[in-house]
């Protein structure tokens, strides 16, 4: 187990669990937990034993977003400048959970607000309990979204659905942001954890060098043209043909066996 001042990330069996460890403060983003999550991606992303990524929360709640009692202490100059450092922090955490070889699993409980519910659409899968409700809130705090929001969730739920989650801060249960294609999977409350736990050991013990590639081409494909994207497709199936789980995968097809594969 590592500790960091807002977080706790324990890697065991190729799983990196990577817990938000501000309860007290419904888990809030401030400039602290934004530079351990910084280092937290780091860590996962240089580590070959780390083949899935599981986000929780600890305490009552996911993430309520920004931590607005830290904001509200600045002074009108601080202010911009410290959500400057905030969010240099939390976006090279995004960029490079977007970017690692490793699925990114986010197990979402009680409620994802703000940059908590931004967090959660950077992942490649949402499991939310069936009690989670999901909000933007940014302009209800006279802010502007950050953490990546703006990026994915038009794609996940189009411009006029995205812009009416932003501007108008509807609560979203956990069945209606599964509907809009937010959440991957919704199961009772007391099944979060086994649930995500289960799907992080399934990913952990399938082709690692695979799901890196199939990750890179979602996000390009968001602004490929079909024949660029259709020759990215070429280049990383070739790619992935020299691993040694492309042999392992085909060889247990045409035997009819369950393959091992070993993340390389």
């Amino acid at each position: 187990m590592q500790k960091f001042s807002t977080l706790l990330l324990e890697i065991k069996d190729n799983v990196a669990h990577l817990t938000l460890n501000r309860p007290d403060a419904a888990n809030g983003i401030n400039l602290e937990m934004a530079q351990d999550l910084d280092e937290a991606s780091l860590k996962c992303d240089d580590n070959p034993d780390v083949r899935v990524i599981l986000i929780k929360g600890a305490g009552r709640m996911f993430c309520g977003g920004g931590d607005l009692k830290t904001f509200a202490s600045k002074s009108e100059s601080e202010l911009p400048r410290y959500l400057e450092d905030v969010t240099s922090h939390l976006h090279r955490a995004i960029a490079r959970f977007a970017r690692t070889k490793s699925p990114v699993i986010a197990a979402v409980h009680a409620s994802a607000a703000g940059a908590g519910f931004s967090l959660a659409c950077a992942c490649d899968l949402v499991i939310a309990a069936e009690s989670a409700k999901f909000t933007m809130a940014y302009t209800r705090a006279g802010l502007t979204p950050d953490g990546s929001a703006t990026y994915f969730l038009p794609r996940m739920v189009g411009y006029r659905r995205a812009a009416e989650l932003i501007f108008l801060n509807p609560v979203l249960s956990a069945k209606e942001a599964h509907d809009l294609g937010i959440v991957t999977r919704v199961v009772p409350d007391a099944e979060l954890d086994a649930h995500a736990s289960a799907i992080a050991a399934e990913l952990a013990a399938g082709p690692t060098r695979a799901y890196a590639g199939i990750k890179k081409l979602l996000i390009e494909s968001a602004t490929s043209e079909l024949d660029e994207q259709m020759g990215r497709e070429t280049e990383t199936i070739c790619s992935a043909a020299w691993t040694r789980d492309a042999r392992e995968g085909i060889d247990a097809f045409v035997s009819k066996r369950t393959p091992k594969f070993i993340g390389e």
